[in-house]
């Protein structure tokens, strides 16, 4: 078995939508950010090239690079699960929190969760999603910044062992 952690925080702007596990949320705000700034879907990429021992996602798709601009953070999660696949690793299940001042995400995580489970073709009881407000602390409680973090469970398949 083999876990892996990430985490993740982008500035808010006063725009909309808000992009967060693959789905639009019309209320907002919008995230800062070189790709799409989809924050808990770059959380869980990167939690998933840490538990294969793959670097990061600025190893993979650095920000600096023209080429990622605009990307869509569903590339970035769908190339990790095939660099951990190829390394003989199989996604057993994710953990992941995001922090937001607004919008309020509980009519969210059931889609949320759905979206991220059809991305890396696991099932949704093997994702789990949280939200936290930060109760006004810090720039994430004062609505300048969504953050999230992501734990993920890897075996490695019997091929690989």
């Amino acid at each position: 078995m083999r876990i892996g952690f990430g985490e993740d925080i982008h500035r808010t702007t006063n725009g909309k939508p808000l992009l967060l596990g693959g789905i639009l949320i019309e209320e907002g705000p919008q995230l800062k950010g070189h790709s799409d700034a989809d924050v808990l879907l770059h959380a869980i990429t990167d939690a998933i090239l840490g538990a294969a021992a793959l670097g990061d996602i600025g190893t993979h798709f650095p920000d600096n690079d023209e080429k990622w601009l605009n990307m869509s953070s569903s590339y970035f999660l769908e190339t990790a699960i095939k660099l951990a696949k190829d390394k003989g690793l199989k996604l057993i299940n994710i953990d992941a929190t995001i922090k937001a001042k607004k919008p309020k995400l509980a009519p969210y995580i059931g889609t949320i969760r759905s979206q991220i489970a059809g991305i890396l073709a696991i099932e949704i009881d093997d994702v789990s999603i949280k939200a936290k407000s930060n109760d006004g602390l810090d720039a994430v409680g004062e609505g300048a910044a969504i953050a999230a973090s992501a734990i993920v469970l890897m075996e490695e398949t019997a091929s690989n062992k």
